[in-house]
């Protein structure tokens, strides 16, 4: 009788125990049973957060559940994304960064995060091209061979706005002085709303910024375009010529923003949210919210948008190498 007892106790101590093991499976499978926040690591308003909202909506439409935007700026965005690594792995955390967090690595060499190892790469969202844009009062005309003699006769004189050191903005900036043989300034702001109201000030000659954040002061004749950083001609500035056309095909350069989850996360889980990222572009809202921004839809998912941001790591800390650009 005792040993009756004791197998059955063993038999329900099994069940028990595949219970348990299957349990997180089943959970998995049923995500997202309660809301879903996404860390946007800069305040609220910026480019990261102007994607970030539409794409919340979306996804809560997609995936039955809200999607709440988290706003934790600083240090570059390294504050958000440190947050976001440190997270729980259950797929209710995921992080919406951007270029800058390929760039952030070369910049702040005692990050307590590794966005290629600490992080689980979903997608793309959204690439947005960068522009030289200018001062009209400073830089006439819209020829940009003009532009490139003007800044050779003046070697260190001219200067160019950025949102801060070690921002994509800063970069790109050293990116076309490496490449195009020019000594132009670099003249940090707070942020790049600071940035793009110098250079409508004329505090500033130029900026490198990507076209979304731009795009209203150009159509409103506040600065001009000189060239857009992509292989083709964005249909939002479709007379501006590309770098190519204007001899600098090496210098293609854009905004890109994208959605992680912390490592460890359940496949189940991010596979639905990868799921569920591909059907973007067939929302009415995304497609116009995306247009409006010349955003396009990169079809960078998983590892293959993985290996994209080890190549971009690569590329950005090779620009800080040689340009020796440090932070404030």
């Amino acid at each position: 009788m005792k040993t009756m007892m004791t197998r059955r106790a063993l038999m329900h101590l099994g069940v028990g125990a595949l219970a348990l093991l299957a349990g997180p499976t089943w959970a998995q499978s049923d995500w997202p049973t309660k809301p879903v926040t996404l860390i946007v690591p800069f305040p609220a308003g910026g480019g990261t957060d102007a994607f970030a909202r539409p794409l919340a909506a979306v996804l809560g439409k997609e995936l039955g559940q809200q999607f709440i935007i988290d706003n934790r700026g600083g240090a570059g965005g390294t504050v958000g994304a440190s947050a976001a690594a440190k997270a729980p792995a259950d797929g209710y955390t995921l992080f919406v960064g951007a270029v800058h967090h390929s760039i952030a690595p070369s910049m702040y060499p005692k990050l307590d995060y590794n966005i290629q190892k600490d992080f689980i790469p979903l997608a793309v969202i959204a690439r947005v091209p960068q522009v030289l844009v200018v001062n009209p009062k400073k830089v006439p005309g819209k020829d940009y061979q003009a532009f490139l003699a003007q800044v050779k006769a003046n070697p260190g004189k001219m200067n160019y706005g950025s949102a801060g050191s070690g921002t994509s903005h800063h970069l790109a900036g050293e990116l076309y002085k490496i490449q195009s043989k020019t000594d132009i300034a670099h003249i940090p702001y707070r942020g790049a709303g600071p940035a793009m109201q110098g250079l409508i000030a004329g505090d500033v000659d130029m900026m490198f910024d990507g076209l979304g954040s731009s795009s209203a002061q150009i159509k409103a004749g506040r600065i001009t375009p000189l060239f857009v950083a992509s292989e083709k001609r964005n249909p939002a500035i479709p007379d501006v010529p590309t770098t190519a056309e204007i001899g600098l095909p090496q210098y293609v350069v854009s905004t890109w923003y994208a959605l992680w989850a912390p490592k460890n996360t359940p496949a189940a889980v991010t596979d639905k949210i990868i799921a569920a990222l591909k059907k973007l572009p067939q929302d009415e809202t995304i497609r116009t919210v995306w247009a409006t921004n010349g955003a396009e839809f990169p079809d960078l998912t998983g590892a293959q948008f993985g290996a994209f941001v080890d190549n971009e790591v690569k590329r950005w800390s090779e620009v800080v190498k040689t340009s020796g650009a440090k932070l404030d």
